[in-house]
């Protein structure tokens, strides 16, 4: 897949044990997840963090419902925002990538915390 092909975006809304909005790009043949504790940024200016967890398989993209007390995750499923996205950039420690959502749109920029899980997940000023 080249840079320039659009690819599967999504955030999925999901009230488990805590409320978080978990972010899903399609890369390497899976979707790279990022669960984020606070509503993503629909502007410039805010900025989030985003845990990095284990990667979804690309069916998952459309998953909405409940899953069921005692398993990984159980609670509520929604789809937040969904549509496509250009990769931008890509390091180990940067991503940068421009969404074409129903409520995300422009360049976003992921950012790794030094050798950890933790991203900063922010809309770049255009």
């Amino acid at each position: 897949m080249s840079e320039d092909e659009e690819r599967i975006y999504v955030i999925q809304r999901h009230q488990a044990s805590h409320l978080h909005w978990d972010l899903r790009l399609e890369m390497d043949g899976v979707l790279k997840s990022w669960a984020v504790p606070k509503e993503p940024p629909t502007r410039s200016g805010i900025r989030r963090l985003a845990v990095q967890v284990e990667d979804h398989p690309i069916e998952y993209a459309n998953f909405e419902g409940v899953i069921p007390e005692g398993q990984y995750g159980a609670g509520i499923v929604e789809i937040w925002d969904k549509g496509t996205y250009r990769l931008i950039e890509r390091t180990p420690d940067k991503i940068v990538f421009e969404i074409h959502g129903k409520r995300l749109k422009g360049k976003y920029c992921l950012i790794r915390f030094k050798g950890e899980k933790n991203w900063l997940f922010f809309k770049k000023k255009q």
